[in-house]
């Protein structure tokens, strides 16, 4: 709680400045022993134990977070998926975005960290990403390949234009906001 008192007030400071802010890396690394930069990182947690602790200043910033970060961990109590949090459908769109009623932006942590590019290729990545509902798929280790991956799936048919609608519309909200288009 003390933590969510302090991410709030910073975030009202950068708003107040013009500065975005990102309630970042959700669901929190508080019990992660590993570093995702280096490879896979799980958390042992379920979903109601990470709503005691870890997801309380997300809960508490969400009204006002410009963006939310997901992290590479691996929320093995509360998914079945096996993915990364910034690459599952279950914990973006069923628990941020439904669950806890975030409708805002949503951006990856780097997808070239080893948690992701020692796993996936940039092209998997990227489109299960937005598949699952990240809006900013930030940092694949190929650019590229990551943009080609969802060229193709959006050809496919296998992404919609309509899921790409959604983040594009998210994102130029948010520019309006800061009157940055």
């Amino acid at each position: 709680e003390n933590v969510a008192h302090k991410v709030v007030a910073y975030s009202r400071g950068l708003e107040d400045g013009g500065v975005l802010s990102v309630a970042k890396h959700f669901p929190g690394h508080g019990d992660t022993k590993d570093d995702t930069h280096s490879g896979y990182v799980s958390i042992e947690k379920t979903w109601d134990e990470l709503k005691e602790c870890e997801l309380v200043p997300f809960i508490t910033a969400l009204p006002k977070a410009d963006m939310v970060m997901v992290s590479h961990i691996t929320a093995v109590n509360v998914t079945s998926d096996k993915l990364p949090t910034s690459m599952s459908e279950t914990m973006i769109t069923g628990k941020l975005r439904n669950e806890l009623g975030y409708d805002g932006v949503i951006i990856t942590d780097a997808m070239a960290m080893g948690a992701v590019a020692d796993n996936y290729t940039s092209a998997e990545a990227a489109v299960t990403a937005v598949k699952a509902g990240v809006d900013i798929v930030l940092m694949p280790q190929n650019l590229d390949e990551a943009f080609n991956g969802v060229m193709n799936a959006v050809t496919d048919g296998e992404i919609s234009m309509a899921r790409l609608d959604e983040s594009v519309m998210r994102i130029l909200k948010l520019k309006a906001r800061y009157k940055l288009i």
